[in-house]
């Protein structure tokens, strides 16, 4: 590793989280030489309508490693249940361990107004993380973070107590055919228990190559919404690529934490060089 080495840590309540809300600049992160780490802080045994406990816990966690190999990145999952994670001690503990292993530039997670409790419990998990990561008496076996990395929030439409409001936005148009193909390999999620929950289950072609191009033309609501980040945030792309900002069809979008070390322009450019 060196100096110029920017290290980005994911941390998804579920092993398909981190692809959705990051999987373009993950790919783009990995292409020039980043390291990029995926964690599940649960296990996955509660996503699916038909298959659950081990059998659907190793399903998933073979869909996330290969999901995650796509993109040139590592992929870990605790092993908490999947519906119920708590914010606890024991799990801020763990969490604060690993990110110190890791050594994170960035940190990546979920906002505290999510609608899944795991997803809330995540974003508090991280959030009360930040700082602690750098005070060596906390957790004392594990050497301290030299410093707090700076915190951000994955993307997401929820309103109250108020919306999301990027700090960064990413063009990943030209990382978009790879983050389909991770989506892809999350067959029990993308292709089973979404369309299930959505109610589009008996539109899921049987094909391989008709599922994908169904997939990618938006025929399951949950991801059809990845598309309209980039016309949400479209300000922040023209901002950032000016005109040609206009023309981005595929967006990611950051919210800086304020828990977290700021995000100066120096760092900025940095720990986002695209």
């Amino acid at each position: 590793m060196t100096s110029d080495t920017v290290r980005v840590i994911v941390v998804g309540a579920h092993p398909d989280d981190c692809d959705l809300k990051a999987g373009g600049v993950a790919c783009k992160y990995a292409d020039d030489g980043h390291d990029v780490l995926f964690v599940s802080m649960t296990n996955g045994e509660a996503g699916h309508h038909e298959l659950g406990g081990a059998e659907l816990v190793r399903r998933r966690r073979a869909e996330a490693n290969a999901a995650a190999s796509v993109a040139g990145a590592e992929f870990e999952q605790f092993d908490i249940p999947d519906g119920r994670l708590e914010p606890s001690l024991d799990n801020r503990d763990r969490l604060i361990r690993r990110i110190r292993e890791f050594r994170p530039d960035l940190v990546l997670t979920h906002r505290p107004n999510d609608y899944h409790p795991d997803h809330r419990y995540t974003a508090q998990l991280v959030r009360d993380a930040a700082y602690l990561v750098a005070v060596p008496n906390v957790c004392p076996a594990t050497p301290a973070l030299d410093s707090n990395p700076v915190f951000a929030y994955l993307s997401d439409t929820f309103e109250r107590p108020y919306p999301f409001s990027p700090d960064v936005v990413v063009d990943i148009d030209d990382a978009a055919d790879r983050k389909f193909e991770m989506l892809d390999r999350h067959g029990s999620q993308l292709y089973e228990w979404l369309p299930y929950v959505e109610g589009v289950l008996d539109d899921v072609p049987d094909d391989p190559d008709e599922r994908f191009d169904w997939l990618r033309s938006g025929g399951l609501p949950h991801v059809e919404a990845l598309a309209t980040v980039a016309d949400r945030y479209r300000d922040g792309l023209v901002e950032r690529y000016g005109s040609a900002g206009e023309e981005v069809r595929y967006a990611e979008a950051f919210e800086v934490s304020e828990h977290g070390a700021p995000l100066t322009d120096e760092a900025k450019a940095r720990l986002f060089p695209f």
